[in-house]
């Protein structure tokens, strides 16, 4: 799979281009707010409907421009697609060769992605919304039924959060939400653990191979409400830990228990990573997290996801950025970055190399 080329109209600072890619490894180079990044989030968006850099749609836009339209033509292994996005007046509107659709969901099979950030290398030492962030943002592409089970469990916890800030709260109402935020929590804890799981093992083989065998990782999953293989088990358990904090959320004003207070923890050698690791051991994690993600993608999907490497290479050694380069050379590559050595250039036997200022390429 990969990403032939792409056209965007008002799209934060590009007024009207078409750029075509390299299949392998393409390369931007650019000093910073230069427009490196908005190329790499309308590919994102392309991919999963929504920007890696903000919730607010309007902020894509270009200024004084009230619509904005990313397309993309995408190859893959059987057959060519070309994926539209347009956004107007806070709408998004999507099209699949040509065929206007109304989920989000329906872009998830087409474009999978995986991004990777100086962001991303903070996923451990960070607070815990970045860790529930990469899980989500990881099943929602590979397992179109959590997308569907999460964006329902948003929903009635927003509905909840509402509900619990009114100063006369209808009780029976709060009931009902009750029983549907266990039924689509639930399954999003049991789809976490599942996949916690399998990235644990992967990234644990590359992290041994990254550091030629002297360290062990491990990945463990730490959801608010207790797990329970027995997925009827799980949602009466949720339920009745509602009913029972229902006099603390009540006062808080707030939903204080489910899968949105989730957490994961990294062990290396049995040593909690976030506590005690080395700024070197919390960049390697995070580096066999993207690596796994990338080897998931392919197992679950029979398709190598694309890569978008921002202004992350900077950041990592020498021994991190050649098993980078070596673990890639079947996925399509996006790098940004202000400048680049002879060194690693030489490592990319085929690439596209482009210059970007103030949005022109």
């Amino acid at each position: 799979m990969y990403v032939e080329k792409i056209k965007l109209k008002n799209f934060r600072n590009y007024s009207d281009i078409e750029v075509e890619f390299n299949k392998k490894v393409n390369i931007f180079i650019g000093n910073n707010a230069q427009g490196k990044t908005n190329l790499l989030e309308s590919i994102y968006l392309t991919s999963i409907g929504r920007s890696f850099r903000t919730n607010k749609y309007m902020e894509m836009i270009q200024f004084n421009k009230d619509f904005l339209k990313v397309n993309a033509k995408i190859i893959k292994k059987d057959y060519d697609t070309e994926v539209e996005v347009t956004i107007e007046n806070s709408n998004k509107n999507i099209k699949i060769d040509g065929i206007s659709k109304k989920k989000t969901s329906e872009l998830l099979e087409n474009l999978y992605i995986v991004i990777f950030s100086p962001e991303d290398l903070k996923i451990v030492k960070d607070e815990p919304e970045k860790r529930r962030r990469f899980i989500d943002r990881e099943l929602c592409q590979i397992n179109p039924s959590y997308f569907s089970d999460f964006t329902n469990y948003k929903n009635v916890l927003l509905q909840r959060n509402s509900l619990l800030k009114e100063n006369n709260i209808n009780l029976d109402f709060l009931d009902i939400l009750d029983i549907q935020l266990s039924k689509y929590g639930s399954a999003v804890i049991e789809k976490r653990k599942k996949f916690i799981e399998k990235i644990n093992s992967i990234s644990s083989e590359i992290h041994n191979s990254i550091t030629k065998g002297s360290e062990k990782l491990e990945i463990f999953y730490s959801p608010n409400i207790e797990y329970k293989k027995n997925n009827f088990e799980l949602e009466e358990l949720f339920y009745n830990k509602l009913k029972d904090n229902r006099n603390n959320d009540l006062k808080q004003r707030t939903t204080t228990l489910g899968p949105h207070k989730d957490d994961l923890q990294f062990f290396i050698n049995g040593i909690n990573v976030r506590s005690f690791g080395s700024q070197g051991q919390q960049r390697t994690t995070a580096l066999s997290l993207k690596l796994a993600e990338i080897k998931i993608i392919k197992e679950e999907k029979d398709e190598n996801p694309i890569l978008l490497l921002d202004d992350v290479m900077s950041e990592l050694d020498k021994v991190r950025q050649e098993y980078l380069i070596k673990s890639l050379s079947e996925v399509q590559l996006f790098i940004t970055t202000t400048e680049i050595s002879e060194s690693i250039l030489n490592k990319f036997s085929d690439k596209k190399i482009f210059y970007i200022e103030k949005g022109n390429i």
